[in-house]
């Protein structure tokens, strides 16, 4: 069996990272969303194990003397992460798998799973960025100021990244990003080599 590949997906907040995840899920079959842990509380509309794995602190931290986290981090007194075990099953199943993450997430996942495709998804430009955030009708100047300048900050860090795919026109960048899903699935690998020219032999 094949094993499955893990794609991380990134993008500043309001770059419609989300929207592309969930429309490429809906279409794609042998493809998971790793669902994120966090110590956080729920709020209104959220439910657990389908927006976030909701644990108390103590749980948490087991987990990561445990080792059991692909990625984690502390924010605002809160920490996320990345469950491993669910992760690496899929994929030992040869089930492909989405991390929906930011780019600190990423560049851990990439130092400990560098064989993961990593996505970055952009904004068509700041100006266009900055109009679905305001579009939310939720940020203070204050907040967007510092929305803006977190989104400088993880765009310079795309050379990390293998791929880009700008979401000027939606519809363009599912099929962009889906495309780069397909194609990595056709590449050759190491494991894969010598069971492909065994079974063509057989055939002879």
């Amino acid at each position: 069996m094949t094993k499955g590949k893990l794609f991380v997906i990134s993008g500043p907040s309001g770059a419609g990272k989300g929207t592309i995840c969930r429309e490429i899920l809906d279409e794609e079959k042998n493809l998971r969303l790793s669902v994120s842990m966090t110590t956080r509380s729920p709020r209104q509309g959220e439910e657990n194990a389908v927006h976030y794995h909701f644990v108390s602190r103590e749980g948490f931290e087991a987990l990561i003397a445990e080792d059991g986290f692909m990625e984690y981090a502390n924010v605002y007194g809160n920490f996320y992460g990345t469950p491993k075990k669910q992760v690496v099953d899929w994929m030992e199943q040869g089930i492909n798998v989405i991390l929906e993450i930011d780019v600190q997430g990423a560049l851990q996942i990439k130092k400990n799973y560098p064989e993961g495709v990593f996505i970055f998804i952009l904004p068509p430009s700041i100006e266009e960025l900055k109009n679905r955030i305001m579009g939310r009708g939720s940020e203070t100047e204050e907040t967007m100021a510092r929305r803006l300048g977190a989104a400088l900050q993880e765009i310079s860090c795309i050379d990390q990244y293998d791929y880009r795919v700008i979401n000027e026109d939606l519809r363009a960048a599912i099929d962009r990003v889906r495309a780069i899903i397909k194609a990595e699935q056709c590449k050759i690998n190491g494991e894969e080599v010598d069971r492909i020219i065994h079974r063509y032999k057989e055939d002879l």
